[in-house]
């Protein structure tokens, strides 16, 4: 058997009453927060722009899916590209550490828009979620880092195809259809990390590109158009095109014996800060050392030890990090943000929305200097070491062996809510944040999303 026919067998079975409770309430957790940070996004020029343009002029027959921070409604695959691309614009929605995805961005804008479009329930939007989780986590834990290596991002590429299975799924599609779905979604994953070079904001559409990408597979496959069924494994598959990994197809198969009975689901991470994941534990060993002194000008040096596998990310080129141009490019910059904590300056979105970089943070960061961290345990850990040295010449440190909101170490209910509300005041009343809050936490399985959809479109901010 194939790998995505093993993957579609698992998607038909998977029943809702099967999800534990716990990871059912996780879905429901990371869905709420997903839609809060697409939500928060919305407003920025460039999503709002971008949404203008795509709604603009169509007719009535392609409309009935919610866009995330607005009343109109627009075509299934559309609604994806653009919740998507809201989803992770600001660097705040949650990742699964070992397997490097951002699971929400592209499963949430993918499953509701599938939902919306088939007129299904809770119950169903959940299954959706937690079987996009289940497969997207697997496959990138198949071939851990090796995505990135070779430029792309796990998250986009394989996020296509777990997409596209989701698409197909709420539609009613039959197995030989789910197969192809994904076969077709192969021929259009994409996601290149060249954005790094100049802070180019293209990397929001990554996920959304995914998610729009699996929505028309599925309606592709449906038509009647076929894929390879060796989509995963084949001589060229997403594994030997898109990775240098020996054996990735291997370990694939390995881990999908393991659905529906273990849940990585359990493992997914919520962020706390709306920048780099890799970032976060470093601003943590910040705050824990910013009461050590009077004032920033106190501070002579300052320097970071990496894990390898981040310093790609949020250190190279250096002399670029310590001075960004733009805000998209400081979200992925390591002296920049810590530089902005140990400012007393509030690391959140409204921040990163369609300002300036901060001249006195960029000033900081030309104080910072890193080195790698030998023996990490990157990325199944995100770890950090910190070390400030005084113009006095007392040294103080700090350390942080795994990042707050992962399941070592994790993020509450409360927290989540908290940050929901945040990032949805300026466009919903209060109790329109708690109506959201109680459906997507506590409604019956059999609620309809249209109740959902319509509460979603209540800000009316266009």
């Amino acid at each position: 058997m194939t790998l995505s026919e093993i993957v579609s067998d698992f998607a038909l079975s998977l029943r809702y009453q099967d999800i534990p409770a716990d990871v059912n309430e996780l879905a429901r957790l990371h869905t709420l927060d997903a839609i809060g940070v697409g939500v928060a996004a919305s407003a920025g020029a460039v999503q709002r722009n971008m949404l203008n343009r795509m709604v603009q002029g169509q007719g009535a027959s392609m409309r009935g899916c919610s866009v995330l921070g607005d009343s109109r409604q627009t075509a299934a695959a559309t609604a994806a590209l653009l919740n998507g691309t809201f989803i992770h614009a600001l660097e705040y929605d949650d990742t699964h550490m070992a397997s490097i995805v951002h699971g929400s961005a592209v499963l949430v804008p993918s499953a509701l828009a599938a939902a919306e479009q088939n007129a299904l329930t809770l119950a169903d939007l959940i299954r959706l979620i937690v079987i996009g989780w289940e497969v997207l986590i697997r496959v990138g834990l198949a071939a851990p880092g090796a995505f990135q290596r070779r430029g792309f991002q796990v998250t986009s590429v394989a996020g296509t195809l777990v997409s596209a299975l989701m698409a197909s799924l709420a539609s009613g599609a039959t197995r030989d259809e789910l197969v192809s779905a994904q076969g077709i979604a192969g021929s259009q994953a994409s996601g290149i990390f060249e954005f790094l070079a100049e802070g180019s904001t293209v990397k929001s559409l990554h996920p959304g590109w995914a998610a729009h990408a699996g929505a028309l597979a599925a309606q592709l496959a449906a038509a009647g158009m076929t894929g390879p069924s060796t989509v995963y494994e084949g001589r060229y598959g997403l594994y030997n095109t898109y990775t240098d990994a020996q054996g990735a197809a291997d370990n694939l198969r390995r881990q999908l014996a393991s659905l529906g009975e273990h849940w990585f689901l359990r493992e997914a991470a919520f962020k706390l800060f709306p920048c780099c994941h890799y970032i976060h534990p470093f601003l943590e060993c910040a705050q824990q050392l910013k009461s050590q002194w009077g004032s920033t000008l106190a501070v002579d040096s300052i320097e970071c030890r990496v894990p390898a596998g981040a310093a790609a990310i949020i250190c190279e080129p250096w002399e670029r990090k310590q001075q960004p141009k733009v805000l998209n490019e400081a979200k992925y910059s390591l002296p920049y943000c810590l530089a902005l904590v140990l400012l007393d300056i509030p690391v959140v979105a409204a921040h990163f929305i369609d300002g300036e970089v901060n001249a006195q943070a960029v000033a900081l960061a030309r104080k910072i200097s890193w080195i790698p961290l030998l023996h990490d345990n990157f990325p199944t850990q995100f770890e950090a070491e910190i070390s400030i040295t005084l113009n006095d010449g007392k040294k103080i440190n700090a350390r942080v062996d795994q990042v707050k909101g992962s399941a070592q170490r994790p993020a509450s209910t409360t927290e989540i809510q908290a940050k929901f509300l945040s990032n949805t005041k300026n466009l919903y009343a209060p109790e329109a944040q708690q109506r959201l809050i109680h459906t997507l936490l506590a409604a019956a399985p059999d609620t309809r999303v249209a109740d959902l959809s319509a509460d979603l479109r209540a800000s009316g901010c266009n």
